[in-house]
């Protein structure tokens, strides 16, 4: 089984003056996104990553272009609409303290599945053809480069929130109680039992871990049983330093 690495962009100039950017062209990362993106890349630097993928905005494709920069052997950098930003329509580029007026942003808040942003895309929607993509490229991967494989997804928070969701068994309504921050680092790895989230929303810690390595004989993980009383976990893995810091405090989700 193939181990998929979800990290989401660096922060950019819409994120620090609290613009909903979703599709719009020319976003960039700032200064402190581009050192949040070095940083994931020096986190999985001891990853031989086999794939990775972008969202077609121009600030994951700077994140991920961080990312391949500390790969001793980069793969080419494969560009999937199935993982873009949401389309939130008509709230593009739009203040979020404007939005947060909106009575749909309340809905946004309590009922993700009901929201259809006027002049875009449903939630629904976007969490089906994200998770299709994700889980089709992550059967590929597996498919051309082995069970070992680890491959990479730069994408969108609301887009790794709900490929979350779907991998912990959550239904969208609940998708806010995930937490996604820019260039944080997040592991999913699919088997035929189920998904595990490995990580999530983590912002240090080496992943040197990762790197695939020979399964031993009666490996119940490796043959995607659950191991009963936890197992023993990865060896090297530093799960202190890897663990997310506290909430962000804010009292409502922030979208993109």
């Amino acid at each position: 089984m193939a181990t998929m690495v979800l990290i989401r962009h660096g922060r950019t100039t819409a994120n620090a003056t609290g613009v909903l950017a979703g599709r719009s062209p020319g976003v960039e990362l700032d200064e402190t996104g581009r050192a949040q993106a070095q940083r994931a890349g020096e986190r999985l630097a001891g990853v031989p990553l086999a794939a990775v993928v972008t969202s077609p905005m121009l600030r994951c494709g700077q994140t991920a272009e961080a990312v391949l920069a500390h790969q001793q052997a980069p793969p080419p950098v494969r560009t999937e609409d199935g993982v873009t930003e949401c389309d939130y329509g008509d709230w593009q580029g739009r203040a979020l303290k404007e939005l947060a007026g909106e009575a749909l942003w309340r809905t946004v808040q309590s009922q993700p599945s009901a929201v259809t942003f006027p002049g875009g895309e449903t939630m629904a929607g976007m969490q089906a053809r994200a998770v299709h993509a994700v889980r089709r490229l992550d059967a590929q991967v597996e498919s051309e480069h082995g069970p070992g494989a680890v491959w990479a997804v730069v994408s969108h928070g609301d887009i790794i929130k709900s490929v979350l969701a779907d991998a912990l068994g959550l239904h969208l309504d609940l998708f806010q109680r995930i937490g996604v921050d820019p260039a944080s680092v997040s592991i999913v790895r699919y088997t035929e039992q189920r998904p595990y989230v490995l990580a999530s929303n983590t912002h240090a810690g080496d992943l040197s871990w990762l790197a695939p390595a020979p399964d031993a004989p009666g490996d119940a993980e490796a043959a995607g049983d659950a191991p009963v009383g936890g197992g023993a976990g990865p060896e090297g893995a530093d799960r202190e330093a890897a663990a997310p810091p506290g909430g962000s405090g804010r009292p409502t989700a922030p979208l993109g």
